[in-house]
């Protein structure tokens, strides 16, 4: 699976913070299954236009929370699947799930609504 993970360099999160999140939301919600490789970090740290230890202080707090585990000759895989998300979470899945139903019975294409969501999460809360 190739992973659709993004940086924002202007954000006031971290860009080794944003990767780490976005993997680890993969692993919550089942997209990336124990023994699943994630690419290496100089290939991530190339695709991303970040520096490779960024991508490598992410992996560390992966691999720290038991969710990867790096090995020398397979590369960084997935060991587990982290605990049952927060009932938060499932909240927001469900919505997701529904704006996802919402975006094709119009006709709006993926990449416009992540466009639509990514910008709404970078508007301050209120």
């Amino acid at each position: 699976m190739a992973l659709d993970i993004t940086v924002d360099v202007t954000a006031a999160t971290p860009p080794y913070e944003q990767i780490r999140s976005q993997v680890a939301g993969y692993v919550h919600a089942g997209l990336l299954r124990p023994g699943d490789r994630l690419p290496t970090m100089r290939a991530l740290a190339a695709d991303l236009g970040v520096a490779v230890g960024t991508v490598g202080r992410a992996y560390a707090e992966l691999e720290a929370a038991g969710l990867v585990a790096s090995r020398r000759r397979t590369g960084t895989v997935v060991t587990s699947r982290s605990p049952a998300p927060a009932p938060v979470e499932e909240e927001l899945r469900r919505a997701a799930t529904d704006l996802a139903a919402q975006a094709r019975a119009a006709g709006v294409d993926a990449e416009t609504v992540l466009a639509i969501v990514r910008a709404a999460l970078r508007q301050p809360a209120g």
